[in-house]
């Protein structure tokens, strides 16, 4: 899979572009009219042009205007810079890493189970990254029969160490001037709060990318009865609060998944059979992981909960 996105547009998108928003440009050029900043008066154009035009098909466009897609990338575009890295991370709990101590094998077999072109590689903790792997320097191996070296972490490469409150723009940028793609978002405390790729960066503005190795999306949600719940700990917390219980999603602590609410009430990643109880008086039992993240939560409705469901 192509590690960078194709340029952004040709010519033709591009005098479309600028004759969907020529009005625009031209109160910009205004001589005084200075008291709206650009990004507002481009927003507003499309506001405009989408009050205008209500019943226009969602995919195209067939007077050479911009389709509502393409709008709403450009929508994307003009917050993006709004975005800072801890927005845009893949979060801690959902982070595919390796350990510098397994061997060849193992190592090729993640590659094999995960189908991710590059991972981080921690010794003994995940807030201890020490590096990369990328496929790249494994396959050759692969594919010639080649021995492979004792120490396969001299094949690691460098990541880019960005804090949680660096702007999405400036990740890109520090990207793309170091040709790394492979970000890791560290916290306060210079642990690891998660990791930021190209594809998540671009997805920013262009919405979800799929490919040929996605597979269809799963119920990360699921009642089992008696007041329980099995659940992904990449479920969000706004889906829990909306089909569990609203109070789940009420942490003060800024985390968006399940998991990682698991990880905040545990004060560390809670290994598998662990119980941990949250302020509502849900309890959340770990029933799936490893040392370095929960994949699998199973919740436990409180009294109350419980009560109120059989009647």
């Amino acid at each position: 899979m192509p590690d960078t996105p194709s340029s952004a547009g040709d010519a033709d998108s591009s005098s479309g572009l600028l004759s969907n928003i020529g009005p625009a440009l031209r109160k910009i050029l205004r001589v005084g009219d200075g008291e709206r900043s650009l990004r507002a008066q481009l927003e507003e154009a499309i506001d405009e042009h989408e009050d205008e035009n209500p019943e226009e098909e969602l995919e195209t466009s067939g007077n050479g205007d911009l389709s509502p897609v393409e709008r709403q990338m450009l929508r994307n575009l003009l917050h993006f810079s709004e975005h800072d890295a801890d927005d845009v991370a893949v979060p801690r709990g959902e982070i595919i890493a390796v350990d510098a101590s397994i061997s060849w094998e193992e190592l090729v077999e993640s590659f094999s189970e995960n189908g991710h072109s590059r991972m981080p590689v921690y010794r003994g903790t995940l807030d201890d990254v020490i590096g990369m792997i990328h496929i790249k320097d494994v396959f050759p191996f692969l594919a010639t029969g080649k021995e492979p070296p004792r120490d396969w972490t001299t094949l690691m490469r460098q990541p880019l160490f960005v804090p949680q409150v660096r702007g999405a723009l400036d990740v890109l940028a520090d990207m793309r001037a170091r040709r790394v793609h492979l970000a890791v978002v560290l916290d306060e405390f210079s642990g690891t709060d998660g990791i930021i790729t190209i594809e998540d960066l671009v997805e920013e503005i262009v919405g979800e990318i799929e490919d040929e190795h996605d597979e269809t999306p799963e119920q990360l949600i699921v009642p089992i009865g008696e007041g329980m719940w099995d659940c992904d700990a990449r479920a969000e917390l706004d889906d829990v609060a909306e089909q569990v219980d609203p109070r789940l999603a009420e942490v003060e602590e800024s985390v968006d998944t399940l998991g990682g609410l698991a990880f905040v009430l545990a004060e560390q990643v809670p290994p598998v059979g662990t119980i941990v109880a949250h302020p509502s008086g849900w309890r959340i039992e770990v029933i799936a992981g490893d040392d370095t993240h929960v994949t699998r939560l199973r919740l436990h409705a409180p009294e109350d909960v419980a009560l109120a469901n059989e009647a």
